[in-house]
């Protein structure tokens, strides 16, 4: 059985334990993220190969809001997301179709949730591409973990630059249903930085026991302090769906450090125009809340790379 599988039982599992508990708040949430092709037992291994990510997260007093807000989530952040090209296991130069690369970064962002369900989130994050940033001895642990093959080819990464990015992300919501068992919002997001750079917008699709989206794991926004509003349910099972249309201005990990004269052995150009769809599934109750999906990405670089796939689960714990 593969690990989406896994996780999507577990998830299942934890739905059908929690189903009759009453859902109290609180007001802080520790949780993690793992984007992995691997997920998807296609059997490959490239592009955006791995990604690994912690957060926490803490609500503010919301009697002390002004009337339009419900909310505001602060959250301090660190990830690093990994790159190769149509394999980690290349001995040639020219077999090499998207740079190796790795970004590492902490950060930390305010989320603004509106009484309206539209929600504004800001962004800060400094980090680094590069052999510092660690991609190289990530992979080679990882594989060596789980038994995978020998990772060669780094020695052909992208040349160290350190970044400071930021990025605003809108999301405006359009409509739900009489029941409310769906709903549609526009999702956008605008980003600024010498690692990336660039803008999106795109519809996100919910079905299922949703909540509002001034309280869900939609938004990041599951943890409470003092809120006075009564929800459409007590849990959120919904699936999920997010067609997006990204511009991309720049992107470090495919055209090399910004600022850099020498930016590596081999970098390309991108293809400004990208299209994604995100499918998954999301569970939050008292606790826990679970999220597993899918992402599909057109191509991203002018070179031979194909377009790629790969599958993120989430898991976190709220606590006072």
């Amino acid at each position: 059985m593969n690990l989406s599988r896994v996780f999507i039982s577990s998830l299942l599992l934890l739905s059908a334990l929690q189903g009759t508990a009453q859902s109290p708040s609180y007001k802080n949430e520790f949780g993690f993220r793992s984007d992995n092709d691997s997920y998807l037992a296609y059997g490959q291994d490239r592009y955006y190969t791995n990604g690994l990510f912690i957060w926490f997260r803490r609500a503010t007093d919301q009697r002390k809001l002004n009337e339009k807000l419900d909310k505001m989530v602060w959250e301090v952040e660190a990830g690093q997301k990994m790159y190769n090209p149509q394999s980690g296991n290349i001995t040639d130069i020219d077999y090499v179709d998207r740079p190796f690369a790795a970004y590492l970064y902490a950060g930390g962002s305010m989320n603004l949730l509106f009484k309206s369900e539209n929600s504004l989130k800001i962004s800060l994050q400094a980090g680094t591409i590069g052999p510092n940033a660690k991609g190289e001895e990530a992979q080679k642990l990882m594989h060596s973990i789980v038994g995978f093959y020998e990772i060669k080819g780094w020695q052909w990464q992208v040349n160290n630059e350190a970044g400071l990015n930021a990025d605003i992300s809108y999301k405006h919501f359009l409509h739900r249903s009489g029941p409310g068992t769906t709903d549609f919002t526009i999702d956008s997001y605008a980003n600024i930085g010498n690692t990336f750079a660039g803008a999106g917008a795109g519809l996100l699709f919910r079905a299922g026991e949703l909540r509002h989206l001034f309280h869900s794991a939609i938004t990041e926004s599951t943890v409470s302090n003092n809120s006075t509003l009564q929800d459409l349910n007590d849990r959120e099972f919904f699936f999920y769906a997010r067609p997006m249309l990204h511009y991309v201005a720049y992107d470090a990990t495919i055209e090399g450090g910004l600022f850099r004269k020498d930016k590596g052995p081999v970098t390309f150009d991108v293809k400004p125009l990208v299209f994604s769809q995100q499918a998954g599934v999301i569970y939050s109750k008292n606790r826990w809340t679970a999220d597993f999906s899918v992402i599909f990405k057109s191509r991203e670089v002018k070179s031979i790379a194909r377009p790629h796939q790969y599958g993120s689960a989430a898991l976190s714990y709220k606590f006072d």
